[in-house]
C-alpha cells in the first residue's frame, strides 16, 4: 500500500514538473519568436506607407497599437517593451502619418505624445476619434502636460501614461487598458434584434437584443407569455434589462391585486432609483416568482421564460392582445425604440454625455446607470411609462 501511495505521489510530482517545464519551454519559444519579429520587422521598408514608420508584428497579438511621438527613443522603448509582451506595434514620428495609417489599417489603440511639431497630440486625439471612434486613444505625457492630457479625455481619449516609465509600469498599464477595452466591447450593444426560441435566448450574442417567438411585447417594455387557460406570465423584456443594467431588487405586486392594462404592476430598483412597469394586460395577480425574488441575477442570463415577475389571470385577452407586439411587429418596435434612444442621447447636452461616458450615440449594456437623475427620469418617462 505504501509503495502504491509513493508511486501516486511521484506520478503527480512528475506531472507537475512536466507541465511546468512545458510551460517554460513554450514561454521561451514565444519570447524568441517575438524578439526575432522585433529585429526582422525593423529591417523592412515601409516608406510607401509613411516615411518614419517602423513596424513590429507578431502572431496572434494581444492588440495592435500605433504609437506617435517625435522622440525616436520613446518609440524604441514602446516597440521593445510591448512587442516582447505580446503586442504588434507600429510607430511614426508625426501626427499626419498616424492619421494616414488609421485610414488603411485597423488598430486597437493609438498612443500619442502631446507636444509634437506639425500636429500636436490634442489634434491627433480629435482627429482619430472623429475618423475612427472605435479606436481607443491614449496620451503620452510629461509631468508638465498632465493637465492637458486630462483635458484630452473630454475629446475622447481613454487615459494617459506619464513618461518616463519602466518596462513593468508600461506593460501593466497597457494590459489594464486592454481589459478595459475588452469589457467595453463586450458591453456594447448592436442595433440587431433576433426572434428566437425561448431556449436560445441565452445563446444570442450579448451585444444584441432577443425576442422569443410567441412572446408579446408591450410599449412599456414588459413581455407577456400567454397560457391556454388565459393566464399570462409577465416580466421585463430584453430592451429594458440590457439598458437598465444591474437590478438590485424587484418590488412585486400583491397577490390577488386586480390591475387594469396600463396601471403600475411592479417596479425594479437600482440603488436609490426605481423604474415602474405598467401591466400589459388587465386581470388579477395569481402568482409571484419566488425564485426570481431570491435569484435576481438570473435576469442577466435571460429575462424571459422562467424569470417572469408575476402571473395574471387575464380578463380581456380578445381586445388587449392585439394591442401588443409579437413576431415581426415586435422586432420593428424594438428597432424604432433603438432609433428613438439614439435621438434621446443626441439631444443631451455635450457635458452631460461626457459625464455619462457616451460617445457617438453608441448603446451599451447598463447605459442608464451612467445617466444623471434628470436624464434617468426623462428616459424612464419616455420609454417605460407608455
Amino acid at each position: 500500500m505504501a509503495l502504491f501511495i509513493l508511486a501516486v505521489i511521484l506520478f503527480i510530482v512528475a506531472d507537475i514538473v512536466i507541465r511546468y517545464v512545458g510551460k517554460r519551454i513554450t514561454e521561451n519559444k514565444q519570447k524568441l519568436e517575438r524578439e526575432s519579429a522585433l529585429k526582422e520587422s525593423l529591417n523592412l521598408d515601409y516608406s510607401s506607407e509613411a516615411k518614419t514608420l517602423k513596424r513590429a508584428e507578431i502572431k496572434e497579438p494581444k492588440a495592435k497599437i500605433l504609437c506617435v511621438d517625435d522622440e525616436p527613443v520613446i518609440l524604441d522603448s514602446f516597440r521593445k517593451i510591448l512587442v516582447l509582451d505580446g503586442y504588434s506595434i507600429d510607430t511614426v514620428e508625426n501626427g499626419k502619418e498616424a492619421l494616414g495609417l488609421i485610414q488603411t489599417h485597423h488598430y486597437d489603440f493609438v498612443f500619442t505624445d502631446l507636444k509634437m511639431p506639425i500636429m500636436d497630440g490634442v489634434d491627433v486625439v480629435k482627429s482619430v476619434k472623429h475618423m475612427r471612434p472605435d479606436i481607443d486613444v491614449v496620451i503620452i505625457t510629461g509631468y508638465a502636460t498632465v493637465e492637458t492630457a486630462v483635458e484630452c479625455m473630454k475629446y475622447g481619449a481613454m487615459d494617459y501614461v506619464q513618461k518616463p516609465f519602466t518596462d513593468d509600469e508600461l506593460t501593466e498599464f497597457v494590459n489594464k487598458l486592454l481589459i478595459k477595452r475588452q469589457d467595453k466591447i463586450q458591453k456594447q450593444l448592436m442595433p440587431k434584434v433576433h426572434i428566437t426560441h425561448l431556449k436560445e435566448v441565452e445563446a444570442t450574442k450579448a451585444g444584441e437584443f432577443a425576442i422569443p417567438g410567441g412572446v408579446f411585447i408591450s410599449e412599456g417594455h414588459c413581455w407577456a407569455g400567454v397560457e391556454d387557460n388565459g393566464s399570462a406570465n409577465i416580466g421585463i423584456d430584453d430592451f429594458a434589462k440590457k439598458l437598465i443594467g444591474k437590478i438590485d431588487s424587484i418590488e412585486f405586486p400583491n397577490l390577488g391585486m386586480v390591475v387594469a392594462k396600463g396601471q403600475n404592476l411592479f417596479s425594479v430598483k437600482q440603488g436609490s432609483r426605481v423604474v415602474s412597469f405598467n401591466s400589459p394586460l388587465s386581470g388579477k395577480v395569481t402568482k409571484l416568482n419566488k425564485f426570481l425574488k431570491e435569484n435576481i441575477d438570473a435576469l442577466n442570463q435571460n429575462p424571459y421564460e422562467e424569470n417572469w415577475v408575476c402571473a395574471i389571470d387575464a380578463d380581456n385577452l380578445d381586445t388587449e392582445l392585439p394591442q401588443l407586439k409579437i413576431g415581426k411587429a415586435a422586432v420593428s418596435f424594438y428597432h424604432s425604440d433603438i432609433d428613438n434612444f439614439k435621438i434621446f442621447i443626441q439631444k443631451m447636452p455635450k457635458s452631460e454625455k461626457e459625464n455619462a461616458g457616451i460617445n457617438n450615440g453608441e448603446l451599451f449594456v447598463g447605459q442608464l446607470e451612467n445617466l444623471d437623475d434628470k436624464n434617468w427620469t426623462m428616459f424612464v418617462s419616455e420609454f417605460f411609462k407608455r
